[in-house]
């Protein structure tokens, strides 16, 4: 591609898209936003006006049509990302989706019938940020020892009927919505995939959501991720790292403050209430920005694509075994590609 910068087009309204993702992009030097889509062309115009974007169209079909768009961002609920993903594909467009890329591992394989030409990428921005980057750096200095497990924590109050994380039937639920953090943690940070998953999971009555889950994944070698996730608990969230002499914390490590230094917390465990710790500030970023730039150096030709669809599907995986974990009361094994 012959220009310095990338055409986006925003698929929906959406508020994740709206307040955070759409703006961010705005800021990535390689990319334009051209273009944001709705089902209701006033609600469109009114969000293009809102933050500056040349073109409003009334349907998705209508911007996906648009050549002058090159890439698609697809913030819409979980049960559209395949289906909005492949049509995206066929009219010829890169795709930026919000996480989880599918509902489950079948529905994402549908993915690999996109054009190989076209990149399609899962928007775990988290994996852009300094703060995991300079966290994985320490980890793999042997600073803190053998690495043994990753525990975490992301929680928040949402009883909603009408919110989309509260339907069931188009995957609402704690696992997916949030789940998936921790479980890209995992993977992220011992730097391969787990083995075998199992899960305590408690549902909403009326909603029918995974309200409440507690999952340990056995990535081997004594290697264990932990992690905590809730729809309807107080706000909290939190990464460790742990290793046989020490740990590293990520303060915030899912929704870091936009265009704020952050902070990592070193402890070799030199008192038990950790006020030795080391704290290491990371300097001022968009983790939305970053994620959106290395996508569009990627579409450019300027740089490899950080990881594309066989990572969601291998991601997937993970999710899919907690939910056969719940089905089964025991250890549900991670299948493999």
């Amino acid at each position: 591609m012959a220009r310095d910068k990338v055409r986006w087009g925003i698929l929906s309204t959406a508020d994740i898209g709206m307040t955070k993702v759409t703006p961010a992009i705005m800021g990535s030097p390689h990319s334009k936003v051209t273009a944001i889509a709705s089902r209701d062309a006033d609600r469109a115009r009114t969000a293009a006006d809102a933050l500056g974007i040349e073109k409003a169209y009334g349907s998705y079909e209508q911007m996906l049509a648009d050549p002058e768009i090159d890439a698609i961002y697809n913030p819409l609920p979980n049960h559209l990302h395949v289906e909005m993903t492949l049509a995206a594909n066929a009219a010829g467009k890169h795709v930026l989706c919000e996480k989880p890329i599918a509902l489950d591992v079948a529905d994402a394989e549908r993915l690999r019938a996109c054009r190989p030409d076209l990149l399609v990428m899962e928007a775990f921005m988290v994996r852009f940020h300094g703060q995991w980057l300079r966290a994985r750096e320490i980890a793999r200095s042997g600073e803190l020892g053998e690495i043994r497990a990753v525990r975490g924590v992301f929680c928040y109050y949402n009883v909603d009927p009408n919110n989309v994380r509260n339907m069931a039937d188009i995957g609402g639920g704690a696992i997916l919505d949030i789940g998936c953090y921790p479980v890209t943690a995992g993977r992220f940070f011992f730097e391969g995939e787990p083995e075998r998953v199992v899960a305590l999971i408690d549902r909403d009555p009326g909603f029918r959501t995974d309200r409440q889950a507690s999952v340990i994944a056995d990535f081997g070698g004594g290697r264990q991720l932990q992690f905590l996730v809730s729809t309807q608990m107080a706000n909290t969230q939190s990464i460790e790292i742990m290793g046989a002499r020490g740990r590293v914390e990520i303060v915030v490590p899912f929704n870091a403050p936009q265009g704020q230094p952050t902070a990592l917390l070193v402890d070799e465990g030199l008192s038990p209430d950790g006020h030795f710790a080391r704290r290491e500030i990371v300097p001022a970023q968009d983790q939305y920005t970053e994620m959106a730039e290395a996508f569009a150096l990627a579409v450019l030709g300027k740089a490899e694509l950080p990881y594309g669809i066989e990572d969601a599907i291998a991601s997937m995986r993970v999710l899919d075994a907690i939910f056969e974990s719940e089905r089964s009361g025991g250890w549900a094994e991670v299948k493999k590609g």
